[in-house]
């Protein structure tokens, strides 16, 4: 009989004939947020980029807010979006009943939250930061 740890941990196999040797499960890593700010024809453009959920989105909330408390156009560019969950969805509607927000050219993931939600008929998406900074 073999051990519970040793039976649900992920083993590692070496070329020769000797037995595996179990290996533990390396915690998932969350990948990098970030946040980048600048001015663009007239509108505060943030992107963001990497993984963002409860315990990552600080920086882009801290970001958003203080862009429609102060910016009469504030874009998000959220192209660089790996992954969103509720709490970034929250943070997006939030903002937009805030102030005026547009969101460029979201991610895969970020378009098919959004489109699940129905929250793709509230907020104005645009193509690109250009066409956003038009309002």
């Amino acid at each position: 009989m073999v051990p519970w740890d040793e039976a649900v941990s992920p083993t590692l196999m070496s070329d020769a004939d000797e037995k595996p040797t179990p290996r533990r499960a390396i915690e998932r890593v969350p990948e990098q947020a970030s946040v980048y700010q600048y001015e663009y024809r007239g509108a505060w453009v943030v992107t963001a980029h990497g993984s963002f959920d409860m315990h990552t989105v600080r920086p882009l909330a801290d970001a958003l807010k203080a862009a429609v408390g102060h910016h009469p156009k504030v874009v998000l560019d959220a192209s660089g979006v790996t992954f969103a969950d509720s709490t970034f969805l929250n943070l997006l509607i939030l903002n937009h009943q805030t102030g005026t927000l547009r969101v460029v050219s979201p991610s895969r993931q970020v378009r098919r939250l959004c489109e699940l939600t129905g929250v793709d008929r509230v907020l104005e998406v645009r193509r690109t930061v250009e066409d956003a900074a038009g309002f």
